[in-house]
């Protein structure tokens, strides 16, 4: 934003510097050409500004009436004599039209002026762009407050599987109660093949129960699979929904 500003500026002060130090300005008496210069468009007012002096309001309204210039231009000369700033090309342009024989010279019109800059309009946002800085501003509120309130609420205790005695317990005679029911299962198997052989019978009971025990370690991985998923599925709803 600054570096527009300061080319304005250069290439303009720079304009400034030849036009006042040019010979046409500090003899102007001796050219009467001056009026011929190539005048710029009184309508554009962009450009460099500089403070009014008494000099500028003494020569505006000297302009008002002079019949040289055209209507618009004794208009302009009217509307800026009252004015704190003054564009410079509009300055110029009334300059260049009026009389060269009784002009002041620019030298002295601008002596004790100062340059006036005027700041960019700032760049308006976009609909999206602010929705999405809310968003933001919401969710850093948000840590800010859970980092200030971390010492006084409490955690959110998550549930571990067999985390009380009760489960232990329960899990361990059930567990139990599988492997002795796969041995009795496997112990009348055998019995009932091999015309019931005690050395056969046990060793069937023996694997029965390897085979329940293998069951039931199965579910149990599977059980702790889902769990671990509905909670990883419920933390991430939590997050959605506080950043939403």
């Amino acid at each position: 934003r600054v570096a527009p500003s300061l080319d304005r500026f250069t290439c303009s002060s720079r304009e400034l510097r030849t036009e006042i130090l040019s010979p046409s300005s500090k003899n102007h008496r001796s050219h009467p050409s001056d009026q011929e210069m190539e005048q710029p468009d009184p309508k554009n007012a962009s450009g460099l500004i500089v403070s009014a002096t008494e000099p500028m309001r003494s020569f505006l309204a000297l302009a008002c009436d002079d019949l040289r210039l055209s209507e618009e231009l004794r208009e302009i000369a009217s509307d800026l004599r009252s004015r704190n700033t003054v564009p410079y090309k509009l300055l110029r342009a009334i300059w260049t039209g009026s009389d060269p024989w009784t002009r002041p010279d620019l030298l002295g019109l601008f002596s004790g002026s100062n340059f006036v800059f005027t700041s960019p309009k700032p760049r308006e946002k976009s609909e999206e762009l602010k929705l999405r800085l809310l968003k933001l501003r919401e969710i850093a509120e948000r840590k800010e407050y859970a980092e200030l309130v971390k010492d006084i609420t409490p955690r959110k205790q998550v549930e571990e599987p067999f985390s009380s005695y009760k489960d232990q317990l329960g899990f361990g005679l059930h567990v139990g109660l599988t492997m002795f029911t796969g041995y009795l299962v496997g112990y009348a198997a055998f019995r009932a093949l091999f015309n019931r052989n005690p050395a056969l019978s046990a060793a069937g009971g023996i694997l029965g129960l390897v085979l329940a025990m293998l069951v039931e370690t199965l579910l149990f991985i599977i059980k702790t699979s889902k769990d671990d998923q509905i909670q990883s599925s419920k933390s991430s709803s939590s997050s959605s929904s506080s950043s939403s």
